[in-house]
């Protein structure tokens, strides 16, 4: 059948949100791992060959810095920024709800969930019926744009993953998942920190994938710790809405970020360290999980298979016979 490219983000349910802002978001100031993090983070993680893994990884034009351009910049779920929260204890009163908070978290989710969708349908046009590699598809002799057009079924396919996988990575530059806490009283200038090691339960994206969003919605806002926190930051959040400042809350320039290695909470022990480590595992979690789900979707002919090896090779028409 002829290819069709996976409709981009714009077709989601919470895309919807932010066609406005996509078009009319100026450029703003970093807030996320910087691009050479990403690179190095998105190599450290994935075994492919050169010119395919730059497509993916490079700092400036790879896949996996898409997001960090244009409007998508100050979309909050593209980045997991607002799902900030401190329970009582910590402070007399927060201005937002644990409730509200996981619900930003979850948007992020979804944006990934959304991708993840969308580069499942997308690998389709990687071969033909008989599981042959289709040259024209795979090939990366031209640059790919990451501009959410119909391109080579190979450009599509890591247009959805790099999307999808940005969040992921800015979540453990942006949470307090992996951090140690700072010296001195817990508070709103020092959120605590979880100093988790583990993957994030709530970013299954395979199987939710494969779930209706109500229900893996329902199951992932119960793994969420209830001392969990990302920073608020001046975009756009799940609803559109965005805040002017962040006055009373917990903040992602000034108390959480470990966007790089020179940021406050990075100076907190090796919270960065932790951070880039988190999001490496992270990252070869989600192409593991990315592969296998190829290979349940698309068994006859093994043609799941000749996806990945088109995926992963630089010339896949003579490396995946």
């Amino acid at each position: 059948m002829p290819y069709r490219p996976a409709p981009g983000l714009t077709r989601t349910t919470i895309a919807a949100v932010f066609v406005t802002a996509l078009a009319a978001a100026p450029p703003a100031p970093a807030h996320a791992f910087t691009g050479g993090n990403h690179e190095s983070i998105t190599r450290a993680a994935l075994p492919w060959e050169p010119v395919t893994l730059s497509a993916m990884a490079d700092a400036r034009d790879g896949a996996i810095n898409a997001n960090d351009h244009g409007g998508y910049f100050l979309i909050g779920p593209l980045h997991c920024d607002n799902a900030d929260y401190l329970a009582p204890g910590y402070v007399r009163h927060y201005p937002r709800s644990r409730d509200e908070a996981t619900t930003e978290l979850l948007a992020c989710v979804r944006t990934s969930v959304a991708r993840f969708r969308n580069a499942i349908r997308a690998a389709d046009g990687l071969v033909d019926a008989h599981g042959r590699v289709r040259a024209d598809q795979s090939d990366l002799s031209s640059p790919c744009t990451w501009k959410e057009t119909s391109d080579r079924a190979k450009c599509d396919v890591l247009e959805q993953l790099g999307r999808g996988w940005h969040q992921i990575q800015d979540f453990h530059s942006h949470a307090n998942w992996s951090d140690r806490t700072g010296p001195g009283p817990v508070g709103l200038d020092n959120p605590p920190g979880l100093a988790r090691t583990d993957v994030a339960p709530f970013f299954d994206i395979r199987r939710y994938s494969t779930m209706e969003d109500a229900d893996w919605t329902r199951e992932a806002r119960a793994l969420v710790p209830v001392d969990l926190t990302t920073g608020c930051y001046s975009d756009f959040d799940s609803t559109g809405v965005k805040s002017d400042d962040c006055a009373g809350r917990v903040t992602h320039n000034r108390d959480l970020n470990k966007d790089t290695a020179a940021s406050h909470r990075s100076k907190t022990g090796d919270n960065f360290g932790r951070a880039v480590s988190g999001a490496t595992a992270e990252t070869t979690r989600q192409w593991n999980d990315f592969k296998a789900a190829l290979r349940t979707t698309y068994p006859d002919d093994r043609r799941g298979e000749q996806m990945i090896c088109a995926l992963v090779h630089d010339d896949p028409a003579s490396s995946c016979p």
